[in-house]
């Protein structure tokens, strides 16, 4: 690599991102973030009234945006998804797999159903994404898969599905870039979030939240921008060294 500038590092200008679950939250956050530093998004989700929002914000920095409907637990969505992508923009160069829904069922009363359905989105659905966008990606191009803490840990809830999927996840996640970093250049990397604002956690009593506040060393919850900025960290060049690993943001929670 020829030396640059460090911030220049970060920029991801003529780069092509595909983010699922972009509706709302941490998605949102996130394809703006994306945009922030110079890529065009491709947007997925199961809800394209609120996809709308979300490409107006990629949209109002500058950045071009597709929303495709995408039910990632639906292999035929993700390659739809994936060649919407390329058919727009001719290419894609950064996936991240942020689509995800949780649960809270005791394990005893938990159904198979609603098992399959938390394994089926938030494992599956990232596989078949990743899959097709393998497909596809040149050499430099880099996959993150939003995992969770509870990938690595507990939190006082009953969450055996959830738990299962995150922790999956950071498995899938080292055996894919031992499959395609060396082989085709793209690198693979995972962040486990903590508590950040999320739907996920608006739907958390908040008596459950100060419970956890002790285990948290910075005593808070995260600022969505702060799990952004580690996003744009592992997809642009200033992550080009790091491959197959899981960069927990959760405030030191783990320490405890």
């Amino acid at each position: 690599m020829t030396e640059r500038p460090i911030l220049d590092l970060f920029r991801l200008d003529g780069r092509v991102a595909v983010v699922t679950g972009a509706s709302s939250g941490l998605g949102a956050v996130f394809a703006r973030a994306l945009a922030e530093a110079g890529a065009d998004v491709v947007l997925g989700a199961r809800r394209t009234d609120r996809l709308a929002e979300t490409q107006a914000a990629v949209e109002a920095v500058g950045r071009r945006a597709l929303a495709v409907r995408t039910d990632v637990a639906l292999p035929e969505d993700c390659t739809a998804l994936v060649e919407a992508a390329v058919a727009e923009f001719g290419k894609v160069d950064i996936l991240v797999n942020n689509a995800g829904v949780g649960t809270a069922y005791p394990a005893t009363r938990e159904t198979p159903e609603q098992f399959r359905q938390v394994i089926d989105v938030n494992l599956n659905g990232c596989y078949w994404m990743a899959q097709a966008c393998g497909r596809v990606m040149k050499p430099g191009s880099s996959i993150v898969n939003i995992s969770s803490m509870l990938g690595l840990t507990t939190a006082g809830l009953p969450q055996a599905a959830y738990a299962a999927s995150k922790a999956g996840l950071i498995g899938l996640t080292r055996d894919l870039a031992q499959q395609w970093t060396g082989r085709k250049g793209i690198r693979v990397n995972a962040l486990a979030p903590g508590f950040f604002a999320s739907e996920m956690t608006d739907a958390y009593p908040e008596e459950y939240l100060d419970s956890q506040m002790p285990r948290i060393l910075v005593g808070r919850k995260g600022h969505p921008e702060e799990l952004a900025a580690a996003l744009i960290f592992l997809v642009s060049d200033a992550g080009g060294y790091v491959t197959g690993t899981t960069i927990p943001v959760e405030g030191g929670m783990l320490t405890s």
